[in-house]
């Protein structure tokens, strides 16, 4: 299965995972084996200030993905994986806020 996948320092690969209630994101560096960056819906910083919905925490954690990648110095991904979930709301926010900054075509 790794072998499919060729996430890299410098161009990882964006994993989503949503389940029924909550939406969490990875980027992946499938060389080295190490997660750059780890966000979910569950987290008190993207839920707690102020409190919001799970589609705005979903908005919130594409916002600190991208913040991590500029901090990184990521400028694109190798491959979005999407774990075969079609796009639902939570979902939609999260791409909304990636593609602002050039990572998801619209």
């Amino acid at each position: 299965m790794q072998k499919k996948f060729n996430g890299t320092a410098t161009q990882p690969r964006l994993s989503v995972f949503c389940s029924d209630k909550q939406l969490y994101a990875m980027l992946v560096d499938d060389k080295n084996k190490k997660c750059l960056f780890y966000g979910s819906t569950l987290q008190k910083s993207f839920r707690d200030n102020p409190p919001c919905s799970t589609v705005e925490a979903a908005q919130r954690v594409g916002e600190a993905l991208v913040k991590a990648c500029v901090d990184l110095n990521i400028n694109e991904i190798s491959s979005y994986d999407r774990n075969g979930f079609g796009r639902g709301e939570r979902l939609n926010a999260f791409e909304i806020a990636i593609s602002n900054f050039g990572f998801l075509p619209r």
